[in-house]
């Protein structure tokens, strides 16, 4: 007769912790049993510290990409108000250069020389220095760009001062080269009478003609 018997293999540990375990059935088959698939227990507050940790590295990532947002806004109203103090500043400095002439150079005496180059005229003016009445008002060196300026028709105020009512002479010299590259140097004299009012005088510079410095009334 034959005897039917199932044993389960000894364990130490407990029969809900078993896995992977084998077990006899009859006629000495083994099968096993099925394995517990579920994670641990201790595994889900991984998880949430892990989602915690991504969430706040993000809210980090957004607030530091408002603060650079903010601070650019904040260095454009700058930049806004410096240029609105800079323009403020040359308006005042302009008002106040103009009160000054006023108070310096009154109506009554003041004269003003110009400087100009003849149009088309190509010489490279070096120097033009005035004298009032035997004493040096002004000496002036030209630079590249301002004799470039001069010949595009630009105009020079090269003197401004007080003088009294009544005739003055006035010397021109003038130091430069000519196209050629020949020197250049010119010595005029010239008769201005002063009203009661102010005093407008231009000279026209040219290197070349029978009038290399023109005296005439602006």
């Amino acid at each position: 007769m034959k005897i039917r018997y199932s044993v389960l293999l000894k364990s130490s540990m407990p029969l809900e912790q078993m896995t992977n375990t084998r077990a006899i059935q009859p006629r000495g088959r083994f099968t096993h049993l099925p394995s517990d698939s579920r994670a641990p227990v201790g595994y889900a507050p991984i998880l949430a510290a892990r989602a915690f940790v991504f969430a706040f590295l993000l809210c980090l990532g957004s607030v530091h990409g408002w603060a650079q947002q903010n601070d650019q806004r904040q260095m454009r109203g700058l930049d806004e108000q410096v240029q609105e103090i800079k323009s403020d500043v040359l308006s005042i400095a302009a008002e106040l250069n103009r009160l000054e002439e006023k108070l310096l150079y009154p109506s009554g005496t003041e004269v003003a020389i110009f400087v100009a180059l003849a149009k088309g005229d190509q010489m490279r003016l070096d120097a033009v220095r005035l004298q009032i009445d035997g004493h040096l008002v002004a000496h002036y060196i030209y630079s590249f760009k301002e004799l470039d300026a001069l010949r595009k028709g630009g105009v020079q105020r090269i003197y401004v001062g007080n003088v009294a009512t009544g005739d003055h002479q006035l010397e021109v010299v003038v130091d430069g080269k000519l196209e050629g590259g020949a020197d250049f140097s010119r010595t005029e004299r010239f008769t201005f009478r002063k009203e009661v009012k102010p005093k407008l005088v231009g000279l026209t510079l040219a290197g070349s003609g029978n009038t290399p410095i023109a005296l005439g009334e602006w």
